[in-house]
């Protein structure tokens, strides 16, 4: 989930964009008599995204800012409102609501610098507890039964964190991330906090080997950053939560990751991370994962309205007792116009077992068969109004998976797919925010 990205906080150039918010900051200072807010070994805040991860400077996400005494607040946040229709035996429809908004609050503390962060959802209550129709999705279980050709609604609280970031000396930082409910270092940022795909309403099918411990009861996390390179490692719960969406599914800090960021430039963020998740799923206590991860990301501002992202994602998972690797690669971008709109693609290849896919007859005599499937998805937001602090669209999501011929009688076809419309409501782009170097 950019997670909310301290990293909404918009950036908005190459070279020319960190002398631009330089400017920005010093003219936000002048609205009140608090210094800004500044991290460590010169990182700029909107280059934080979900969690502890970066994204591109050059690049940013739709957000508010404002001063409230030596407190800077940020909020950040999406509401879709969309018709779902997924083709085939396996397919549905469903009218529903996707949403989360999240609120950061950062002031000066020490030699450092604070942030209090909270990210909220309702999908359980406005896409049920199964989640919304997507064809070849799978992750999570309800009332006993594996979820799949759906994505699960995300929890209520996604996020309620602090981070602290304390400079060493000019050069170095200790960062430090605590999270009743957070993202430890593990993989790329979010696919909702991604540049590369926030206007995309619909997770990717590789969620669960890539960025699905965004959601997690119980993280600890701490990195040292030298300018524009961190490494950093976890503890965390990577107990997959339950089906009640309200509450926090606290357990004990048995799984760990480590990982290492570098934006050499700001138009490029590279990420590699590796992590053991203990007993991900309550009810087989004994299985457990090593999943690792690498993720470029690029991006570009073209204007002070317009931005072009993208980002090539690889995430493999083995299992405890499961042979072998299952590999996920995952390709998308983002060209995005404030006044006009937006328009995505994403293309994926997965592989995944007849147990994920929770396959009937012949198939669950071998679950741990692997299935190579894929998936290519256009789709577009065309603005409608903007307020001073809003951006209200109208957009339509298209996507076509290849299953194979094995999967042929269970889905209808080799090809199926599946066509999402909504409006989506979120902030306007704001100047970027970036702390002084």
């Amino acid at each position: 989930m950019r997670r909310l990205a301290i990293g909404a906080m918009v950036a908005s150039a190459v070279a020319p964009a960190r002398v631009r918010a330089q400017h920005d900051a010093h003219d936000m200072s002048a609205m009140s008599d608090k210094p800004m807010v500044r991290f460590g070994a010169g990182v700029p805040m909107n280059r934080f995204a979900s969690g502890t991860s970066w994204i591109p400077d050059a690049v940013s996400l739709p957000s508010q800012s404002w001063m409230a005494g030596d407190w800077h607040l940020m909020a950040h946040g999406y509401g879709f409102l969309q018709f779902d229709h997924q083709s085939g035996p396996r397919g549905a429809d469903q009218l529903g609501s996707l949403n989360w908004g999240m609120l950061m609050a950062s002031r000066p503390l020490g030699a450092g610098a604070l942030q209090l962060r909270t990210m909220l959802s309702v999908d359980a209550q406005t896409v049920g507890g199964t989640g919304y129709p997507l064809l070849l999705q799978t992750g999570e279980s309800y009332n006993g039964q594996v979820i799949h050709d759906r994505q699960h609604p995300h929890d209520a609280f996604m996020e309620v964190a602090a981070l602290y970031d304390h400079p060493i000396t000019k050069d170095f930082a200790l960062e430090l991330y605590v999270a009743p409910s957070g993202e430890p270092a593990l993989g790329p940022p979010a696919f909702m906090h991604r540049p590369s795909s926030v206007d995309d309403l619909a997770a990717p099918l590789g969620h669960h080997w890539q960025d699905a411990s965004h959601v997690s009861f119980g993280v600890a996390t701490a990195g040292l950053v030298w300018h524009d390179l961190k490494i950093e490692a976890s503890a965390f719960n990577g107990r997959e939560p339950d089906q009640n969406r309200w509450n926090f599914d606290f357990a004990p800090l048995q799984s760990y990751s480590a990982r290492v960021t570098a934006n050499p430039t700001p138009n490029w963020s590279l990420t590699a991370g590796f992590g053991f998740i203990k007993s991900p799923e309550a009810a087989d206590a004994g299985h457990s994962m090593h999943r690792a991860l690498t993720a470029v990301q690029y991006g570009r501002a073209l204007s002070d309205d317009r931005q072009f992202a993208a980002a090539v994602i690889w995430g493999g998972m083995s299992h405890s007792d499961r042979p072998g690797v299952l590999h996920s690669i995952l390709a998308e971008a983002e060209l995005a116009d404030e006044e006009r709109g937006s328009l995505f693609a994403r293309a994926e290849f997965v592989q995944k077992t007849a147990d994920d896919l929770a396959l009937p007859g012949t198939f669950a005599a071998d679950p741990e068969r692997a299935f190579d499937l894929g998936s290519v998805s256009i789709g577009g937001v065309r603005t409608l109004s903007r307020t001073a602090r809003t951006n209200l669209g109208i957009g339509a999501r298209v996507s076509a998976n290849l299953v194979g011929s094995a999967l042929e009688s269970t889905y209808g076809g080799r090809v199926t797919g599946g066509v999402m419309v909504f409006l989506r409501l979120r902030p306007r782009r704001s100047a970027p925010m970036m702390a002084a170097h």
